[in-house]
This record gives C-alpha cells, structure tokens and sequence, in this order.
C-alpha cells in the first residue's frame, strides 16, 4: 500500500500571525487555536494545513531548529476565478502582507499572484484565465 499525501506543516515564528493571515486568506481554524502549540485546518481535497510553535517543534524534536529566514515552502491555492485573485491579494496586502508577485495573466492560461505569509513563505493565488466571472 502506498502512502498517501495528507498533511502540509508549517512552523510559525508567530502563531496568532499566521492563524490571522491564513484565517483572512479563507481558511478555517478552531476557536482559541491561538493558545494552542498545534492547530490544524481542513482544506478542500482532504489535506489538512498543520500549523506549529517553533517552541512545539523543539519540543518533540530536540535540538532542531527553525530555519533561517523565510520562503523555504511555496503553498498555492486556487481561487474560483481571476476576479477573486485580485480581490485576495488586494485584501492580504492591505492588511500589511508582503506581495511578492501582484496579479498578472500568466502566459499558461492562468491569474496569477504571490503574497508572502508571516514567516515569509509564499503563497501562490492563481485562477484560469477562463474561469466563470463572479
């Protein structure tokens, strides 16, 4: 039997940050999850997005350390169309996230942006071109 892919981690530098920026983004996380060590979030498909406590991880890993600087993970998420790509980005960087990339009609066929999450990974917004207009 072959494993199978359910889990992305991320260690945060900053938990209440990154619970209000992935929170903002659409995601859903339990009530008090900022005075956990751990939290986790369903995503559509199945996989679950598994924040930690650079402190959580040190604990079970000893002599492990967070690395330096930010972007070592891209994470993408889809959106249901260009418009809604726009609308994301625009509402993150307002909220005093970085943007990486601002929204372009990627030559592939795709809306396409980078905004960078509180530890500096980059979180990839794309739609197709052709997706229904909202």
């Amino acid at each position: 039997m072959t494993p199978r892919f359910a889990v992305i981690g991320l260690m945060t530098s900053d938990l209440t940050a990154s619970l209000a920026f992935y929170r903002r983004l659409g995601l859903v996380f339990p009530e008090g999850a900022e005075d956990q060590p751990h939290v986790e979030a369903e995503l559509p498909g199945g996989l679950v997005l598994a924040l930690d406590t650079e402190e959580t991880i040190r604990s079970f890993h000893p002599g492990r350390r967070p690395p330096a600087g930010g972007g070592r993970v891209s994470l993408a998420f889809r959106c249901h169309s260009p418009a809604e790509v726009d609308a994301r980005y625009e509402d993150l960087v307002a909220a005093g996230h970085h943007g990486e990339l601002k929204p372009w009609d990627a030559f592939w066929g795709q809306r396409y942006a980078i905004v960078h999450d509180p530890d500096g990974n980059g979180v990839d917004l794309f739609a197709p071109l052709d997706a229904p207009a909202e």
